[in-house]
């Protein structure tokens, strides 16, 4: 277990059991309950679903009015955000924290995933449910794995090529490479229902094409081709960075564990690894709730607007157990990751990467 130095199936809103489950979780879930923290509001998510649609239409209406213009590369990073903001809705939609209907709350995820931002939803639902159970862990968390920076040592010896430049400087490429993160979204899609990783192959696969057939003939047609190409680069390079920004600050820099041996507590294994960015109304709206990211694992299908009480809840009782509870400011936030990912490269350019990995092994044995 390496501590830092700083410091879907559908999911569902309950752990699964196991032997020994922990009983100092299933008194907090208690105290949520007992608040109603866990009921659904199909309201307030019809609300967010509007205003959602009014932004992207604010953005079509920005881009038909502008014509062939270089403004359009403001509507294109504006159109950015609102993906990232469509996310959001997709993501809450997977954990059923939306609607009681599964029908729904599939309609929901194949529309903002598939057709707004090319992401597989199928795929999506299935990855991000391992995420959550064992957040941080080397072997079985697939955020971890399916990056090319480094979280530990032993993970270099995998890395060919340009990613080993990548990871020697991953501090600052971390950050930069999020312009290809949305590309990356997409191609994984591809391969994901091309392999039959995806239940739904037909509908994944017409959303997507379809969203690329009236994207490319929008963008095409309303711009010249200089444009066309600008426009599209610094849309999804915009919500690349979104993405990714959304996401680094919630785990990156936390526990990281490693290991065939589970000798954690669901209370400790989502609490221990997860980062808190500080709320605000800013904030909140930024980051859609997953800035309360012990809560969102603590209680994966709370509806968004619940977090803010359960984070109380969540900080007090922690704070009675003697759990670690880590919470900072949107500029800390990033300052951890990139100290920490400057921290695990280190070896890399000192050149005893072999020395560091045979001293961390037999620290753990």
């Amino acid at each position: 277990m390496q501590r830092p130095h700083v410091q879907e199936a559908e999911a569902t809103a309950v752990p699964p059991q196991r032997g020994g489950a922990s009983a100092t979780f299933a008194e907090l879930l208690k105290r949520v309950k007992a608040e109603g923290l866990l009921d659904l509001d199909p309201r307030y998510y019809i609300g967010r679903l509007v205003l959602n649609t009014t932004l992207l239409l604010l953005g079509f209406a920005a881009f038909f009015a502008l014509g062939d213009s270089w403004w359009q590369l403001a509507v294109a990073l504006w159109m950015g955000l609102c993906g990232g903001q469509s996310a959001f809705m997709w993501h809450d939609a997977g954990h059923k924290a939306m609607f009681r209907s599964k029908k729904a709350a599939s309609a929901v995820g194949y529309f903002h995933a598939n057709l707004v931002n090319g992401v597989s939803f199928g795929w999506w639902v299935n990855h991000h449910n391992r995420h959550h159970s064992n957040p941080n862990h080397l072997d079985m968390d697939p955020d971890i794995g399916r990056r090319t920076a480094i979280f530990a040592i032993s993970q270099y010896p995998t890395r060919r090529g340009v990613q080993k430049f990548i990871v020697r400087y991953q501090s600052v490429l971390f950050f930069v490479l999020l312009v290809l993160e949305s590309f990356k979204m997409l191609k994984t899609a591809v391969l994901s229902i091309a392999q039959g990783k995806t239940k739904r192959p037909v509908l994944e696969s017409f959303l997507l094409v379809a969203r690329a057939a009236v994207y490319l003939a929008l963008v095409f047609t309303v711009l010249s081709p200089v444009l066309a190409v600008a426009f599209v680069l610094v849309q999804q390079a915009a919500l690349g960075v979104y993405f990714g920004m959304i996401f680094a600050p919630n785990h990156k820099g936390m526990e990281v564990r490693d290991g065939d041996e589970e000798t954690l507590d669901w209370l400790e294994r989502q609490v221990l690894p997860s980062r808190n960015i500080r709320p605000s109304l800013l904030i909140d709206f930024l980051y859609g709730g997953l800035n309360y990211q012990v809560e969102h694992h603590l209680f994966p299908a709370m509806p968004q607007k619940n977090l803010a009480r359960a984070r109380e809840l969540t900080r007090a009782y922690c704070a009675e157990r003697g759990v670690p509870y880590h919470e900072v400011g949107f500029w800390a936030s990033y300052r951890e990751v990139a100290s920490f990912l400057h921290e695990v490269s280190a070896p890399v350019r000192r050149g005893d990467v072999d020395e560091q990995i045979r001293r961390e092994a037999s620290q753990a044995a």
